[in-house]
């Protein structure tokens, strides 16, 4: 949908990808809202090209955290919003070699608190759990907790629950310019000017660009480019039911998980790139397989298809969460990394709670939740703050 004309709204969320989706469903509830979106269809960039897990195991605390919050909402979506399940049993096995071994030691204390079926595997007992491993990946950790996710279907309960709710969505409408009149903001995306007393930028990539735009200073933002590809499954491993294999070293430097008839493959890699339609580079490709092929007895030989996506990281690696405390209805919503499907239900309640002015929903806080360590606060440091509306 493109709309000429003008809107005035509560709240205008710039970005239809899984977090403008998810903010724009809970805000809903309380607040109107109109979510713009530059593309002609959402979830065109990262959240369409994502690896679809959903681990409490997986990434620094705080996701942990906002993760953990989530399970229920994706387990049981409200009535009506999903027609099928949105979560798959799909173990998670963290390996590595022997001076690699203490880092699993260490990612087994983090999560023993949220995850319930976790254990070290070793030697012969690893090696029969998938019959692919190449003989020095003697150390495992399994989350046997860890579960195949919908990103697709999760996106569409976020947009059909935000339409029921009122949620007004403009497609083809990228945002030209941002400015303050009146102690509110006017914005200019594609034909259509919306004014709206807040602006959740969730912007993903291009997150520091709507803030430039808007006179906010940037939080250091980096797109990350990361390649996937698919190979044939091997006959012989046609009815094995694979765990998704995570190299468990630090850093992570390849990845298999198992698709019907297929492997997904990934090198890890994550080079720096300016906001784009990032497309996979070949020489990424090859080190996917050499990967692969080095950690594991598949011998890739041919690729059926290859994809790269931009996973997007702050300096320190954590989410940004939270209104810009120099500027005035301006509320960060980005940094996700590749952690933003599966946060992506807690990450939206903060977000909602935050825009409302209430306290850090009761469960987040439980599960150990700093909202100072992910608001945009913590590069602002000395700058003069203002009060929020």
């Amino acid at each position: 949908m493109n709309t000429t004309g003008s809107i005035s709204t509560d709240v205008l969320v710039i970005g239809g990808g899984i977090a403008g989706a998810g903010a724009a469903y809970e805000l809903s509830a309380d607040l109107g809202v109109v979510l713009v979106e530059a593309e002609s269809t959402l979830a065109y960039h990262t959240t369409g090209r994502s690896a679809a897990l959903f681990a409490e195991s997986y990434g620094p605390q705080p996701i942990r955290a906002l993760t953990a919050a989530g399970r229920d909402f994706i387990m049981s979506p409200p009535e009506g919003l999903a027609d099928f399940p949105l979560l798959e049993p799909l173990p998670g096995l963290f390996v590595t070699d022997d001076d690699n071994a203490p880092c699993l030691d260490e990612l087994a204390e983090a999560i023993e608190d949220l995850v319930d079926d976790v254990r070290r595997v070793e030697g012969d007992e690893l090696a029969e759990i998938t019959g692919i491993l190449a003989p020095h990946l003697t150390h495992g950790l399994i989350d046997g907790s860890s579960l195949a996710l919908d990103v697709a279907g999760l996106h569409q309960v976020f947009v059909k629950g935000a339409r029921r709710r009122g949620t007004r969505i403009e497609t083809s409408a990228p945002v030209t310019s941002l400015r303050r009149e009146g102690g509110r903001w006017v914005v200019t995306a594609g034909d259509l000017t919306v004014d709206a007393e807040v602006v959740v930028n969730a912007a993903g990539a291009w997150g520091d660009r709507i803030a430039e735009m808007a006179g906010v200073t940037p939080v250091g933002l980096t797109p990350l480019r990361r390649t996937a590809f698919v190979v044939k499954r091997p006959p012989e491993l046609e009815d094995v039911a694979l765990p998704v294999i995570v190299d468990g070293g630090h850093p992570e430097t390849w990845y298999v998980k198992p698709e019907p008839g297929l492997l997904l493959c990934s090198p890890a890699d994550e080079t720096p790139s300016e906001p784009c339609d990032a497309r996979p580079e070949e020489i990424d490709v090859a080190l996917g397989i050499e990967r692969v092929n080095h950690n594991t007895t598949l011998g890739i030989r041919h690729v059926v298809r290859a994809w790269a996506g931009l996973r997007t990281f702050a300096p320190d690696r954590l989410p940004v969460v939270g209104f810009d405390p120099t500027t005035e209805g301006f509320m960060w919503l980005v940094g996700q990394g590749g952690y933003g499907i599966q946060s992506s239900p807690g990450m939206s309640r903060l977000c909602a709670a935050l825009v409302n002015h209430r306290e850090v929903p009761e469960d987040l806080a439980a599960l150990g939740l700093d909202a100072a360590a992910i608001s945009p606060a913590r590069f602002r440091r000395g700058a003069e703050a203002v009060s929020d509306p």
